[in-house]
């Protein structure tokens, strides 16, 4: 699976430790940056970069899901949700990492590398990216009316 990731100032580390860890696991992991530490950094530019690539990979057939990193995950969500295509997720614990994709069919999550430790994240990550879509009518129909309103602004009840 070819993963893209970026974060800021703040998941930097976790960043790298993510990158060697899922690197050994069989994955193609590219790195949307920073390259280097400043503490006064902005996350959007690279969350929407990687979220991008994400939606490119896809477009193109290619199996691909993005991680997105900060102090809480939250802008880094906002940020990658931005981008046509992306359904980012916040995943804190083992269900929400699974039911960002199995209900939601999430490509991209977001995590807090303030809010758990390295190891932690690493086996959220590893269930996200485990779980497969379920491809239920329901969820189907539900990421549908998003993709709507997101495509042409008509809200669909």
């Amino acid at each position: 699976m070819r993963i893209h990731i970026a974060t800021d100032h703040a998941g930097m580390e976790l960043s790298a430790y993510l990158v060697s860890e899922l690197t050994k696991l069989g994955h193609e992991l590219i790195d949307h940056g920073p390259k280097v530490y400043d503490a006064l950094d902005d996350y959007p530019g690279f969350c929407i970069a990687a979220a991008e690539a994400v939606v490119a990979d896809q477009a193109a057939g290619i199996q691909a899901l993005g991680i997105v990193l900060g102090g809480s995950g939250n802008g880094e969500q906002i940020a990658a949700n931005k981008v046509t295509g992306v359904r980012a997720a916040l995943i804190w614990n083992a269900d929400t990492a699974a039911l960002a994709r199995d209900h939601n069919d999430a490509n991209v999550c977001a995590l807090g590398a303030r809010q758990h430790s390295q190891a932690e994240v690493l086996e959220l990550v590893k269930i996200f990216i485990a779980q497969d879509f379920s491809h239920d009518e329901r969820h189907v129909r539900r990421i549908g009316k998003i993709a709507t309103y997101e495509n042409t602004g008509e809200i669909i009840y």
